[in-house]
């Protein structure tokens, strides 16, 4: 069974950063993609940012520019930076790995954005 652990979640003001970790248990390099969601309270869960394993990635129009994917092979860690926070951020995040199997989700961590 593959664990995901996230870490990295916390309050922070308007404009400010955060780094998102998710560490696997699993070499990164057998995932077919891995992601991050979002659900905020009261929304359904969003696709923040998602990268293929031939390193394709893609971002939610309203993360562009502003949050970042990449991944540590040598760690099995797949990081999300979130640069120019704002309140419309706040959420819930959990990280998503895909295998030739099925998919498996982190417990998410908390962001908060508020001043």
């Amino acid at each position: 069974q593959v664990q995901l652990v996230e870490s990295g979640g916390g309050l922070v003001q308007p404009g400010g950063s955060l780094r998102l970790s998710c560490a696997t248990s699993k070499k990164i390099f057998t995932f077919i993609s891995m992601s991050w969601y979002r659900q905020a309270p009261g929304q359904q869960r969003e696709l923040v940012a998602s990268m293929t394993g031939g390193g394709t990635t893609i971002y939610a129009s309203s993360v562009r520019g502003r949050f970042a994917l990449s991944t540590d092979g040598a760690e099995n860690t797949l990081y999300l930076d979130l640069n120019t926070l704002k309140p419309a951020d706040t959420a819930i995040y959990y990280c998503k790995t895909r295998d030739s199997e099925m998919d498996y989700w982190g417990q998410g961590t908390q962001v908060t954005v508020s001043s």
